[in-house]
């Protein structure tokens, strides 16, 4: 007996360290094939026009896939899922690193795209049907936000190093090992899944179909209007229809006996609160990632691996918060002044960032802002999922996790859209002079960090501390209590 204890603090320790491997690789390609995009066109003879699909053909995947991978989850479980999400991301870097056409990688990022809108709920649903609501559940969040952190900057610094060193196609190549090898200790690692729920009915066949058209087009339009235009059917015309789609959705789910998305997951104010949180950090940080890069290599004139470099403290900073700090926070002060206090932190540094973005900027100059960023954007990333994760039913985990993370990729396009259109406006000429180059560059910051102190605003309709939740936010209907059963968290 006495052995007990250590044995299961080494396999939760074990379970939480696959988690956030899980984490980092997706993280990792969130920012690996950016930097290789220019020898991925002329190698394989992309336009200038096509070249970006190399980017959206991923998102719109995985963007417009979450809400059925999320309810996959739920039905089959977060273990088989999390599994097959690892193989088939793998599977699809092996075949758009041996591409030799446009199409091939097109088609092979789409791919990987699913593998990880499978793999994201189910890694965040493990982590809150595993790990119990409390200190135990902030803490894994923490540890999975900093390797998230961690990944970026390691994404970015691979995609240089492995681009310059041996070719594009290692910026695949070297996700699948990592992938597959994590895919191979899964089911040793994870307990068996208790909380899937198969017998709840059939599956929402309308809601998946709904779910997916509409979040692919509404992705499909926010990352396609700076290319072709807002005014196209690519641009404004996907954005429409997703919405109508969208909306559609909604009504369907509300008569749905078996709904891909409980509507009853929106009487969750913690979950609504986190949602629209995540929505606006996520169009702060992911439009100024690219804001960034490209003050870095269009002003500066850094190389790759440089800029990638320029990015590590900021990483570095970003996870010793998570680690360190949030999980303080949140245990002394409660989501609600965690999240204002990140968000506020978040902006300000990007605030600062933007005072340091002349033409001249030193690095030195810029690393104020990055420290104060990386500081905000530690606390409040794991803070936000610990609120979408709060009361809610462990057999809608999958469900709840993958509406957070919708929220996040959809925030992402919109911030990159809305950013990128800022920082363009008004230049002329081709190149345009780099002085207004840098203006651009410098106003969409600021307005990235005026988002973030203003989104802050939406953690005070959080219950306050010690506010006893309704009781209907983590409810299973009555008459379904008997079919389910209740696994325990540990």
């Amino acid at each position: 007996m006495v052995d007990t204890v250590p044995g299961t603090q080494r396999r939760t320790g074990l379970m939480l360290a696959l988690l956030a491997f899980a984490q980092f690789i997706v993280a990792v390609d969130y920012n690996i094939v950016f930097v290789a995009l220019p020898e991925i066109g002329s190698a394989l003879g992309f336009s200038a026009q096509s070249l970006q699909w190399v980017v959206s053909a991923y998102a719109v995947a995985f963007g417009g896939l979450l809400l059925f991978g999320g309810r996959m989850v739920d039905r089959l479980g977060g273990r088989r899922i999390f599994i097959l999400g690892l193989v088939i991301f793998g599977l699809a870097c092996l075949v758009g690193g041996f591409a030799e056409s446009p199409g091939v990688l097109i088609a092979a990022r789409a791919v990987q795209g699913l593998g990880a809108a499978l793999l994201t709920p189910a890694t965040l649903t493990l982590i809150n049907t595993r790990f119990e609501e409390g200190p135990e559940r902030n803490r894994a969040l923490a540890v999975w936000g900093a390797c998230g952190s961690g990944g970026l900057a390691a994404g970015a610094l691979l995609g240089g190093v492995l681009t310059d060193a041996l070719g594009w196609e290692w910026v695949l190549f070297v996700l699948v090992p990592l992938a597959l090898i994590a895919a191979v200790v899964a089911p040793g690692t994870l307990a068996p899944d208790e909380s899937r729920s198969s017998s709840q009915g059939g599956f929402d066949a309308v809601g998946a179909i709904l779910a997916t058209l509409g979040s692919s087009l509404l992705v499909l339009g926010l990352v396609s209007g700076p290319e072709v235009g807002w005014g196209s059917i690519r641009g404004a015309g996907a954005i429409v229809a997703g919405v109508v789609l969208l909306a559609i959705f909604a009504l369907v789910e509300n008569k749905s006996a078996s709904p891909l998305v409980p509507m009853r997951l929106f009487r969750n104010r913690s979950l609504v609160t986190a949602i629209l949180i995540i929505l606006v950090f996520q169009s702060a940080l992911g439009g100024s990632y690219y804001i960034f890069t490209n003050y870095l290599q269009g002003v500066l004139a850094y190389d790759a691996l440089e800029a990638g470099l320029a990015f590590v403290p900021l990483a570095i900073i970003s996870m010793a918060a998570s680690l360190k700090l949030a999980g303080l926070l949140l245990g002394k002060f409660g989501p609600r002044a965690t999240l204002f206090t990140g968000m506020a932190i978040n902006g300000v540094g990007m605030v600062i960032l933007a005072l340091s973005m002349s033409t001249g900027a030193s690095f030195w100059t810029l690393v104020p802002g990055l420290i104060v960023w990386g500081i905000g954007g530690g606390v409040t990333f794991p803070a936000m999922f610990v609120c979408a994760a709060s009361g809610v039913a462990p057999q809608e985990a999958g469900a709840a996790s993958a509406l957070a993370t919708t929220s996040q990729q959809i925030g992402g396009a919109a911030g990159l859209a809305l950013l990128v259109a800022v920082a363009t406006a008004g230049l002329s000429g081709d190149p345009a002079p780099v002085a207004d180059v840098a203006d651009g560059l410098r106003t969409a910051m600021w307005i990235g960090g005026a988002a973030s102190v203003i989104g802050g605003l939406l953690a005070f309709t959080l219950k306050k501390p010690g506010t006893a939740p309704a009781p209907e936010t983590a409810e299973i209907p009555r008459e379904r209590a008997g079919e389910v059963g209740m696994p325990s968290n540990g």
